[in-house]
């Protein structure tokens, strides 16, 4: 089995950087990355408020998170870990987005289908990078060297705030999407179905099981 190659990649890429990219590559970034969700792009978008930051010059790389943070009295920050959300859930603002803030990175969990990536982040010249497995929130805290700003708090509180991340190869991230549209949990998806009967040859009926259990494909509850 080929090992992934490992790439650091900055926060505000170049084409060329985004088109060397393939699916299943290893990613970790630098520069400034910001957490942007529901709540900033509704004010962004729908109530028309500026973006408090010169995007994509100061960054390309909009994260889906609620960091475990706070801000202390005096106006300092502190930061643990930071754990990606689902990005489906964001889906329908993303092209307005990527056209107004100019992001060529979208990073979270979970990630969209090739449908999305080819009619929206292919013309945009954008890539999706998505977390790697749970429980990754910690690890990925280590790679903040600081928090540069936090805007919108008071507006939108602490978990949709537009969070300002000075990253030092922060990773790891895995490249789920490609600059032709293909989608790396589709192509695996297809890999593993293709031998799954492979997997209920020569079960048998269980005494005693579970609601879901089944030795018999066609009565999975999730197949």
């Amino acid at each position: 089995m080929t090992k992934p190659r490992e790439i650091r990649l900055s926060t505000t890429p170049t084409p060329e950087a985004l088109a060397d990219l393939r699916l299943g590559d290893v990613v970790y970034l630098d520069g400034l990355m910001y957490t942007a969700r529901e709540g900033v792009y509704m004010r962004a978008l729908e109530d028309k408020a500026n973006i408090p930051m010169e995007l994509p010059r100061d960054s390309a790389a909009n994260f889906h998170c609620s960091p475990a943070a706070r801000i202390n009295p005096d106006g300092s920050f502190e930061m643990g870990a930071v754990t990606a959300t689902a990005s489906f859930r964001f889906e329908k603002w993303l092209p307005e987005w990527m056209d107004k803030s100019g992001a060529k990175l979208i990073v979270g969990k979970g990630g969209m289908n090739s449908k999305t990536y080819k009619e929206h982040f292919v013309p945009r010249g954008a890539i999706y990078l998505s977390t790697v497995g749970y429980g990754t929130g910690a690890l990925l805290g280590r790679g903040v060297e600081n928090v540069e700003a936090v805007h919108w708090n008071e507006e939108l509180g602490l978990a949709q705030a537009m969070w300002v991340l000075r990253c030092n190869k922060m990773g790891p991230f895995i490249v789920a999407s490609d600059n032709q549209g293909n989608c790396l949990f589709e192509r695996e998806n297809e890999k593993i179905v293709a031998n799954l009967a492979k997997a209920y040859e020569g079960t048998k009926p269980a005494v005693l099981k579970r609601y879901g259990e089944t030795d018999d494909r066609s009565d999975e509850v999730i197949g």
